[in-house]
């Protein structure tokens, strides 16, 4: 069984938010509502300072916390590792989005849903690539299987020696090269 996950390389990131408007249009969501979030961190020393744009996310947690909240198990994670929202079961109580390292989820105005990044997953099985992998115009994200050391995403892991966004905060399944 594949276990999915994904890399973002913010010094190829361009901050063109082409991911998050895929995102929203995959999704159907508002303007205003987004599973991608923008951060930008200042990097460097005077006189060589930039901002450095950083794309936020679910970041598909391997025991995930918003999952151990749940009153009604709502969110579950599948068999692949990826962190999924059952619309039928949520009551939109938001215990998740306070148990959320990242601040990763978003309640749906129209079904007061509590929902977020769910890897496109579609039919059983995530998108491949993801929309926001497929729109990325500077090719800063890859999408793949973690468990197959000689998959694309694996590869570029090691070669970058690309880390989660906050490495002992949790066990995410994002990787970032910073």
């Amino acid at each position: 069984m594949a276990r999915y996950g994904m890399l973002i390389n913010t010094k190829k990131c361009v901050g063109c938010y082409a991911c998050r408007v895929a995102c929203q249009m995959v999704n159907g969501l508002e303007s205003d509502e987004a599973f991608i979030k923008f951060d930008e961190m200042e990097q460097g020393a005077y006189p060589n300072v930039y901002a450095e744009v950083v794309p936020v996310q679910c970041m598909h947690c391997e025991d995930a916390p918003c999952e151990a909240v749940c009153p009604t198990h709502a969110t579950y994670t599948t068999d692949s590792g990826v962190v999924l929202v059952d619309e039928e079961r949520c009551i939109g109580c938001k215990y998740c989005m306070a148990a959320c390292p990242y601040g990763a989820r978003i309640q749906i105005k129209k079904t007061g849903v509590i929902e977020k990044c769910r890897f496109c997953w579609y039919e059983g099985e995530p998108g491949n690539p993801p929309r926001c992998v497929g729109t990325c115009i500077s090719g800063a994200r890859l999408f793949g299987d973690l468990d197959d050391p000689q998959s694309e995403i694996c590869q570029e892991i090691a070669r970058t020696n690309a880390q989660p966004l906050a490495g002992d905060l949790t066990t995410a399944k994002i990787y970032y090269v910073r």
